[in-house]
């Protein structure tokens, strides 16, 4: 897709993880990781983790000083947005290059993790906690 206003390419993907969607636009520049107009370290509180998660498939494939990285990421915490992120990016690179795609599925980037809270049943204390019997 072509930015009208910069003449340059922008490519996109959208992630998902827990309740967190992260809607992911790369362009070519220079690295920087912007999510939701703040840069990405002080957005993920500086926490190498969560910082490595979101660029891993830039690192993956070599090109973590290629591309400018523009996040909207919503809903859920910083570990379910890291996790969208990760794989809004991923499907943006292969976008870019169909090639991208052989490296990033043999290392599991491509696969959205289905992992959702189970909600509540009534009678119990959770999900699956129940009160604690008493026989008398």
């Amino acid at each position: 897709m072509l930015n009208p206003s910069q003449n340059k390419v922008i490519y996109s993907g959208t992630g998902r993880r827990k309740t967190s969607i992260a809607r992911v636009q790369i362009i070519p520049g220079s690295g920087k990781l912007i999510i939701n107009g703040l840069p990405g370290e002080s957005y993920l509180q500086f926490s190498p983790n969560y910082l490595r998660r979101s660029c891993s498939p830039l690192n993956i494939l070599g090109l973590n000083k290629e591309y400018d990285t523009y996040v909207k990421t919503e809903g859920g915490g910083l570990t379910g947005q890291a996790d969208a992120i990760r794989l809004g990016l991923a499907r943006a690179l292969c976008n870019i290059n169909p090639e991208n795609r052989v490296m990033l599925k043999s290392e599991g980037l491509l696969r959205r993790d289905s992992r959702i809270k189970e909600r509540k049943k009534y009678g119990l204390r959770k999900a699956r906690k129940a009160p604690q019997y008493s026989k008398r």
